[in-house]
């Protein structure tokens, strides 16, 4: 099966153009599920992530690598303002007009903030090897089907892991990474762009931001930028090692 892009945009059409949702439809509701697909709210403030939004509305995640730059997924375009900093995409932190996008490879971009930001930039890691732990941050649904909800406001996490290639379809192994949660959890829609780290409390590393993956979410491992693989092109485009990977 082909995976499908995770980014805000195409559930919150489906819902907009049939003017319901499943519980006035008449259906049963659904029990709630526990964030992201299957995660829990964010344990601390990540000063690097970033909401992607257009009329104030999140549409994927990003990182924020140096004062003035945005790492995302090439296929979230390039929006009217980020908000960083904050575990609340609709409040806090600090909000910057983007500038301007340049597509770096793959599915991989960068955004050019008007001002630069105050919060603190995340590394970009040398390696992402198969076996590292990782953790998938963001703002994406937190159940599985398209369509079937908006995006929390409160940021998610999710532990995950970087497995095999060969577990992930249609994978572009050079540049992509296999990422999977297990049982039933993962990135969803709304997660797109968004970050997947290594590392821990003060020293988290970037190694990959949210690409695609199965039109019901979680189904299976999803595909992930390997930010990694484009370190030295992005360190050039970004001016320097504002923030050097440990």
């Amino acid at each position: 099966m082909r995976k499908r892009r995770l980014w805000a945009v195409a559930p919150i059409a489906v819902l907009t153009l049939s003017g319901t949702s499943v519980a006035a439809a008449g259906a049963e509701p659904s029990p709630p599920r526990t964030n992201i697909v299957g995660g829990v709210p964010a344990t601390e403030t990540y000063s690097f992530m970033a909401s992607l939004q257009e009329g104030g509305q999140h549409g994927c995640g990003g990182s924020l690598v140096a004062p003035s730059w945005v790492v995302t997924a090439e296929h979230c375009g390039q929006p009217e303002q980020v908000r960083v900093g904050t575990q609340n995409w609709n409040s806090g932190g600090e909000v910057r007009p983007v500038a301007s996008r340049q597509v770096v490879g793959g599915d991989l971009a960068l955004l050019k903030l008007t001002l630069p930001s105050t919060q603190k930039p995340i590394p970009i890691a040398t390696s992402a090897p198969a076996g590292a732990a990782t953790r998938l941050i963001g703002w994406g649904q937190t159940c599985p089907q398209p369509g079937c909800g908006q995006p929390p406001v409160q940021l998610q996490q999710l532990d995950t892991a970087i497995i095999d290639d060969a577990k992930c379809k249609d994978i572009e192994g050079a540049t992509e990474l296999c990422i999977d949660g297990g049982n039933g959890k993962g990135a969803c829609y709304g997660d797109s762009g968004g970050p997947a780290v290594t590392g821990g409390p003060g020293s988290w590393q970037l190694v990959g931001a949210t690409s695609r993956g199965d039109r019901v979410c979680a189904q299976g491992p999803s595909i992930y930028n390997d930010v990694t693989a484009y370190r030295a092109q992005i360190l050039q485009i970004i001016g320097g090692t504002p923030a050097a990977a440990r």
